[in-house]
């Protein structure tokens, strides 16, 4: 393993990483820095979230600006605000011994007019978020002409978020002689198209295979009815009593729920979604940073962007809809050389998503058990014990009241004062699972209707069956599967009947037992699939097919026939 010394930085950023607690590069550092100091080749590279992308291409760029230059020199784009002020705090601690550079972040949300102002006054390196980029381009107040280095961070994400129209535009309102930098967890064919459009001739660096799932992270999964899943989120949770993890829902609603019940049930968890204010965001994020949430609930949308080391766990409360969305997921534990485990709490229709998981992660994913109450309690038992053992003693805080506490049970014996320490923390876990069922779902093999997420398709009797409409398409990459999950996660207390489904590009149709109208209809309100407001309205009922294939063609064309004759 080469050092930071070796890899042709010059002595001041040495200096200021030293400084840092930096000891050796990552293995994209180790690749990128040498090739950006000593190439003007467009670059592509390729490497999990958190191993060290931005020290990658902050490095060298900030060795290659000319303080003297006052124009701005680099453009580096990333999807979300708080991963804009994370890379322009890490390029500004970078550059602590670099005399003059200024770097400058701007993002939606903020006020325009005072980040203009702040451009007038100059910048080296600007970091944005697209849409601001775009708008501030457009206001003329942004001019690329001199950037020569173009940075495209977490470049996927962008694409999945929506970003594409803005990439373009922002690409080609730069010079040709740029230089393009572009870092990506995941390749997909967008990330191909950009690097064929506005690329020339990159060299590719990549660490581990495209979309792998990062080497330190194990997967497991569970699988459970879809109306316990929550039991079994709590289970997981007490069964990990240290946990410091992140669980990703997929609604907007769906996030508020799990977090308001996590924190009425006394975990320490709270919630990250779009309805925040940045205000409020920042208090949950920093709550999180200091280890005062041991949960935090969110969404793909709200956590992306978020820098947060040492996570013990990443849970799967759904898979995403988009299962490469699973490696970003994945690779927020597992950093810095420690271990981390990614777990999925699946229903039994879901198995063949696991798969092919496997498939892109090339990792195994093992199927646990949900644990039962006599594991749970003896695991809290003894982590008791261990924070008992370990914890730290101030004598002379606690001396002055020692007399009276040895006095007032001085009648236990060594025995029955360790039994009832221990019952203080225990009894709580004895009651609560007490009697508690057994949640898990054995495999019933391979059943067709289990894996084509068709289950209940079937019905004797269609007019028990009220048909539905639904906002989202296969344009959203909806899939059956994850159309009956979502009815069942809006409806987490009633087993739903549900029967035919028909999936369009912009909509959808689909049937459910007819004694569940209302509730239905209701269930979708104020529900979000990313920034997608899911609406569900009771359709009319679907025409019956003729034999000529498409509904009433056949009659219809024969009124068209009489009126021209």
């Amino acid at each position: 393993m080469i050092q930071f010394n070796e890899t042709g930085l010059a002595p001041a950023l040495l200096r200021a990483i030293d400084e840092l607690g930096f000891k050796n590069p990552t293995p994209i550092q180790e690749k990128t820095i040498p090739t950006l100091l000593e190439s003007k080749k467009d670059l592509v590279a390729l490497a999990q979230t958190g191993t060290g992308k931005t020290a990658a291409f902050g490095l060298p760029v900030l060795q290659l600006i000319d303080t003297e230059n006052k124009l701005i020199q680099s453009l580096a784009l990333c999807p979300t605000r708080e991963l804009c002020l994370q890379i322009a705090k890490d390029l500004q601690s970078f550059s602590k011994y670099i005399k003059g550079f200024k770097v400058l972040p701007v993002y939606g949300g903020a006020n325009i007019v005072g980040q203009i102002k702040d451009l007038k006054a100059g910048a080296h390196v600007v970091v944005g978020t697209p849409g601001r980029v775009v708008d501030l381009i457009k206001r003329k107040a942004l001019k690329l002409g001199q950037v020569k280095w173009m940075i495209l961070d977490e470049a996927d994400e962008m694409l999945n978020m929506g970003f594409k129209d803005d990439l373009d535009f922002i690409l080609s309102n730069t010079s040709d002689e740029r230089q393009t930098l572009l870092f990506s967890a995941t390749m997909p064919k967008e990330i191909e198209r950009i690097a064929k459009t506005y690329m020339h001739n990159p060299e590719l660096i990549s660490i581990g295979n495209r979309n792998e799932g990062a080497e330190n992270v194990t997967h497991e999964f569970y699988v459970v009815n879809a109306r316990d899943r929550y039991e079994a989120l709590k289970r997981i949770a007490d069964i990990n009593p240290n946990i410091y993890g992140i669980v990703f829902c997929r609604t907007r609603q769906e996030t508020k729920d799990v977090a308001d019940k996590l924190m009425q049930d006394g975990y320490n968890a709270d919630a990250l979604h779009g309805d925040l204010s940045q205000a409020q965001r920042d208090h949950v994020m920093g709550r999180f940073r200091t280890r005062h949430l041991q949960m935090l609930v969110a969404t793909d949308v709200a956590a992306r962007g978020l820098d947060v080391n040492d996570l013990t766990h990443v849970i799967n409360y759904n898979l995403p809809d988009d299962l490469e969305v699973y490696v970003h997921r994945s690779g927020r534990t597992g950093r810095a050389g420690k271990k981390g485990i990614s777990i999925s709490i699946i229903h039994s229709r879901e198995p063949g998503k696991i798969r092919d998981l496997e498939k892109i992660t090339r990792k195994k994913f093992e199927r646990k058990d949900v644990p039962g109450g006599s594991e749970i309690c003896g695991k809290q038992l003894f982590n008791l014990i261990d924070k008992v053992e370990n914890i730290e003693v101030d004598s002379k805080k606690i001396d002055e009241y020692l007399p009276i506490i040895y006095k007032k049970l001085e009648w236990l014996s060594r025995e029955d004062l360790i039994k009832h320490f221990v019952s203080v923390e225990f009894n709580r876990f004895l009651n609560y699972y007490k009697n508690a069922p057994d949640l898990n779902v054995k495999s019933k093999g391979n059943n067709e209707n289990d894996r084509d997420g068709r289950k209940g398709s079937r019905r004797s009797n269609s007019s028990n069956f009220t048909r539905f409409h639904i906002n989202m398409g296969t344009k959203h990459q909806l899939k059956a599967g994850d159309l009956i999950n979502l009815i069942n996660e809006c409806n987490p207390k009633d087993k739903i009947e549900i029967g035919k489904i028909d999936l369009l590009r912009n909509f959808s149709f689909f049937e459910a037992d007819s004694r569940f109208e209302k509730q239905i209809v209701h269930s979708f309100k104020n529900a979000f699939v990313e920034d997608l407001e899911l609406t569900v309205t009771v359709a009319k009922p679907e025409k019956p097919q003729n034999n000529f294939g498409d509904r009433g063609s056949y009659s219809n064309s024969k009124k068209r026939n009489r009126k021209k004759r």
